[in-house]
């Protein structure tokens, strides 16, 4: 009998839920059908692939080795398939991207804004996600591209060096406002100097703060770093989302510690530098190493480029 995609399909369904019936379900057909399936596929490689003796199902020595170059087959042909339908003059495409919270608040609207301007044929899917999921996203050719902070990558992931990510406290605009009137009635800034005087981090301890939960990276960071300066904020508000702070702060007299660039298409937020400064971060574009490269991801890695340069951010 001839091998037939769906009888990898299956065999990677029953080896993901260890389980005949889920993966039949899954699949969305009956369990006896997927059962002579598999038995025909180990028939024609002449191996048990499944030890069905257990209480799960799982994979035989032989098995793991089939499933191993399965998936790999599976995702080669999926990048042959792209390949085929990739259109040069952008026309048409389709680009898989996921980017980590942050940049959802200040990078990826301008992008896709820039992307559909250029190329209205292009169908842009964006996920949010940690890095470590972009990564294995990445590998599993889930994922064309993603953008996250440079870090030991996961072998087989490229990193190009986009720009710099700098972090402020960040304020509503009146209150930033009142902050700067009060510095340079001081006479300690000219009176052709712009914004408010870096904020020395120790005021940050009487300073009620609205910050990103503990399951944010940037929060990791900013703990570190007010522990480093042995500092302990007075928290207020923890948040899950930056926009939720973004409204917060617009509306309140909290601040928050959040990238600049947020404040860039926010006329009522404005940052306040801190003395001594957070350490910055390097943003990273990432792909998988000597993965096809569309003319949706390098049409899309170009824009990336020049809008960072116009945006004005900090290069790496």
């Amino acid at each position: 009998m001839a091998l037939e995609l769906r009888h990898l399909r299956y065999l990677l369904a029953v080896a993901e839920h260890a389980n005949f019936t889920r993966a039949a379900e899954d699949l969305r057909i009956s369990q006896p059908t997927l059962s002579q399936q598999i038995k025909q596929l180990e028939r024609t490689v002449g191996a048990q692939l499944l030890d069905r003796g257990g209480r799960t199902v799982r994979l035989t020595d032989a098995g793991e080795t089939y499933v191993h170059y399965a998936r790999r087959a599976l995702r080669d042909l999926a990048a042959a398939e792209r390949a085929v339908l990739d259109v040069a003059d952008l026309s048409r495409g389709h680009l898989r991207l996921a980017l980590t919270p942050t940049f959802t608040a200040y990078l990826v609207g301008p992008l896709a804004a820039e992307l559909h301007t250029r190329h209205p044929g292009i169908t842009l899917v964006v996920r949010e996600m940690t890095q470590d999921r972009i990564e294995a996203g990445l590998l599993a050719d889930d994922l064309d591209l993603g953008i996250a902070f440079h870090r030991p990558h996961l072998p087989g992931i490229t990193a190009t060096a986009l720009f710099t990510e700098t972090l402020s406290l960040v304020t509503g605009t009146r209150q930033s406002g009142t902050q700067q009137s009060d510095t340079q009635g001081s006479g300690n800034q000219g009176s052709g100097t712009e914004g408010p005087e870096p904020l020395p981090v120790r005021d940050l301890a009487d300073l009620p703060l609205a910050l990103l939960s503990g399951d944010f990276a940037t929060r990791g960071h900013i703990d570190a770093y007010l522990d480093a300066h042995g500092v302990r904020p007075r928290i207020a508000v923890e948040a899950n989302s930056i926009q939720a702070l973004t409204e917060i702060v617009q509306r309140t007299g909290l601040a928050t510690v959040l990238p600049d660039a947020v404040t860039h298409d926010h006329a009522r937020l404005a940052p306040v530098p801190l003395e001594p400064a957070l350490p910055a971060r390097t943003v990273t574009l990432l792909r998988r190493d000597s993965a096809y490269q569309s003319a949706a991801a390098r049409a899309f890695t170009r824009i990336t480029r020049q809008l960072v340069q116009a945006r004005g951010y900090v290069p790496a």
